[in-house]
């Protein structure tokens, strides 16, 4: 028997919307959309949610019910999740509320460990892990979850709040980015990451999987430069070469907004925050002496899906 699901990411800076058919043991993707929400613009640091951010999740949020309700979505089978900018904001219930209220979408707010199980589940799903642990990464605008595992287990996992809005608005002062406020992120991320660095030496992955935003843009960055086309939308496993890593990684520090803007490959919601997360990415890999990078296309509503069929 056939049945239709719809699966809501609600994330810190975009939201997603993933409606499949499950048939048996067969799905198949119907829909599939992000939109930009930035619910954490203005506020992240203060733990609240802004009415003006409230209004952006509204309008996105509305869209989506239109769409779970062209395709027959019964809702009951409509799951959201609050993450990072919903699970830190003191006016967290008013926002559940009001979206329950507005959209007739319920928002479950998951912890940052949840996310991370999430999130490796959708990995392992859209690419090959293999039997050596590596490092899956996916940078949010509110939170970074780190997990170290691989095809067949998790042996470490956790979430800290240090993602791209959080990171944006403490050192980026500047536009391009200056030595100094660069310098004090790097010190900052080595103060608030060492549980990651005793996990990393204790586990030793030997590869970077990151998933989500950040990585999707440095795929695109990737491909326009060395096919002059967009990366193919059915493909969920990808290698990012090292070298192509940091000629995006020099661009992207080297340029203003404008400037970054015009990296091929750039789109506009992730044109400020992406500094910063290069950052934290080059962090990771000369802390830790990775040099490989893998992309997986799959992340936490793919995890989500992935639990409720039983994978």
């Amino acid at each position: 028997m056939s049945s239709r699901l719809g699966i809501i990411d609600l994330g810190t800076n975009t939201f997603h919307l993933l409606i499949v058919e499950k048939n048996g043991t067969e799905v198949t993707t119907l829909f599939h959309e992000s939109r930009p929400a930035r619910i954490g613009l203005g506020g992240i640091n203060k733990r609240i949610i802004t009415d003006e951010a409230i209004g952006r999740a509204l309008e996105v949020l509305n869209f989506f019910r239109q769409k779970l309700d062209e395709f027959n979505v019964p809702h009951d089978n409509t799951s959201a999740f609050g993450t990072s900018a919903i699970r830190n904001a003191e006016n967290k219930e008013v926002f559940c509320e009001t979206v329950l209220k507005q959209t007739s979408i319920p928002v479950t707010v998951i912890d940052g460990d949840k996310e991370a199980e999430y999130i490796y589940k959708g990995v392992r799903l859209g690419t090959k892990l293999g039997s050596v642990p590596s490092l899956i990464i996916d940078i949010g605008g509110g939170s970074v979850e780190f997990i170290i595992g691989n095809e067949s287990q998790i042996f470490w996992k956790q979430s800290f709040e240090i993602g791209g809005q959080r990171l944006m608005e403490k050192f980026m002062k500047n536009d391009p980015l200056a030595e100094g406020n660069k310098k004090k992120l790097y010190n900052y991320l080595d103060e608030q990451l060492i549980p990651l660095a005793n996990a990393v030496h204790q586990y030793a992955p030997e590869k970077l999987v990151g998933s989500s935003g950040t990585f999707d843009t440095l795929m695109d960055i990737d491909f326009q430069h060395r096919t002059k086309q967009w990366r193919p939308q059915d493909q969920t496993d990808f290698n990012l070469p090292i070298e192509e890593f940091y000629r995006a990684y020099s661009l992207i520090l080297a340029g203003n907004h404008e400037e970054r803007m015009a990296i091929p490959g750039m789109i506009a919601l992730r044109v400020d925050m992406i500094v910063v997360a290069v950052c934290l990415i080059d962090y990771v890999l000369r802390s830790h002496g990775i040099r490989k990078i893998q992309v997986s296309n799959y992340a936490l509503k793919e995890g989500v899906l992935a639990s409720m069929i039983g994978n």
